[in-house]
């Protein structure tokens, strides 16, 4: 994995990165110096072959969470950026904060969020650039919040057009729900492919409440 060092910089020039595979980190919530990443292998989820587990599809159609999108998208990047068991040191600093909100507000950043009698309890955000998605990061307070906010992401960009769901870098936690890697190059063929399409995040409304069996039904998983 290359790492490189960077000046300030501005979110146009972020999706700039994107755009030819690069993302930028820092080493810690208090360092205040960012490098970009460009590793190899890429992570990623095929969007096509993705499948929960029958335990997870039952946890998704029984809505025991409220999936909302963008309804605070700072408030999930901040606790991404919290420390949690086995993960008490963060990348995101507050440079990164304050891109991806400006990115957000640009309508090129997304999250999606899983709340439960009013608590934002899991989800995850990422970047969305034409065909492809750029996942960031996730979080949960509640068992299963990431994975059925996960599920709900993959489900919204198969049936908007999406070819690309990047997830950086494969952790065990990834490869269990279908994350696999790729070569480097073979990453760059894939998200030239995706920038090439047209995609469409809101395919379901911003405001659209979207049940478990309609996001199983979109990735034609709606009988289990």
């Amino acid at each position: 994995m290359s790492r490189r060092k960077i000046l300030p910089i501005s979110p146009h020039l972020l999706l700039r990165a994107y755009s030819i595979g690069l993302f930028p980190m820092a080493e810690s919530a208090e360092d205040d110096e960012l490098f970009w990443v460009d590793p190899d292998p890429r992570a990623l989820f095929p969007l096509e072959s993705f499948k929960p587990t029958r335990s997870l599809a039952k946890v998704i159609k029984s809505d025991r969470f409220d999936i909302r999108i963008d309804t605070d998208f700072q408030a999930v990047m901040a606790a991404c950026a919290a420390p949690a068991p086995g993960r008490e040191k963060t990348w995101i600093n507050r440079d990164i904060l304050r891109l991806y909100c400006e990115l957000h507000e640009m309508g090129y950043a997304h999250s999606v969020e899983c709340w439960r009698s009013g608590a934002l309890i899991g989800g995850l955000y990422g970047v969305k650039l034409r065909g492809a998605f750029f996942g960031e990061s996730m979080f949960h307070h509640e068992r299963d919040a990431s994975k059925v906010a996960l599920a709900h992401l993959i489900a919204r960009l198969k049936i908007g057009g999406f070819d690309l769901l990047d997830t950086q870098f494969i952790t065990p936690h990834l490869a269990s729900l279908g994350a696999v890697e790729i070569p480097r190059e073979a990453y760059l063929v894939k998200l030239e492919t995706a920038l090439t399409r047209q995609a469409n995040f809101y395919i379901w409304p911003k405001d659209y409440v979207v049940s478990g069996a309609e996001a199983l039904a979109a990735l034609a998983l709606d009988d289990m």
